[in-house]
């Protein structure tokens, strides 16, 4: 009996500790978002767009090598040799950015 107590209370803590820590992770309260850098602040919120974007060709063909949706479409547009719409569909890097327009 004293052992399922302890099992249900370490579970118990477990789960607690797990959604504060998740929560934490997509919590989007303005203080919590403005002590983000400005690039993690694009990521997150798909409304803000910055005014004017210069991207440039700098060789990079890959997914992980964009920060965002905005610069892979970019480097798929204009950029030769890059390796990021698998489905040539000409949406780039879909799975990064949950992108599936």
């Amino acid at each position: 009996m004293l052992n399922k107590l302890l099992l249900i209370l370490v579970v118990a803590f477990g789960v607690k500790l797990y959604f504060e820590n998740s929560s934490h992770q997509f919590s989007d309260t303005p203080s919590e978002r403005n002590q983000l850098p400005t690039q993690e602040l694009l990521k997150q919120d798909s409304f803000t767009k910055p005014d004017r974007v210069s991207f440039m060709c700098d060789g990079r063909q890959y997914c992980s090598q964009m920060a965002s949706y905005e610069e892979a479409k970019y480097f798929l547009k204009n950029c030769p040799n890059t390796k990021m719409d698998g489905d040539d569909d000409g949406i780039p890097c879909e799975s990064q950015f949950r992108r599936f327009d």
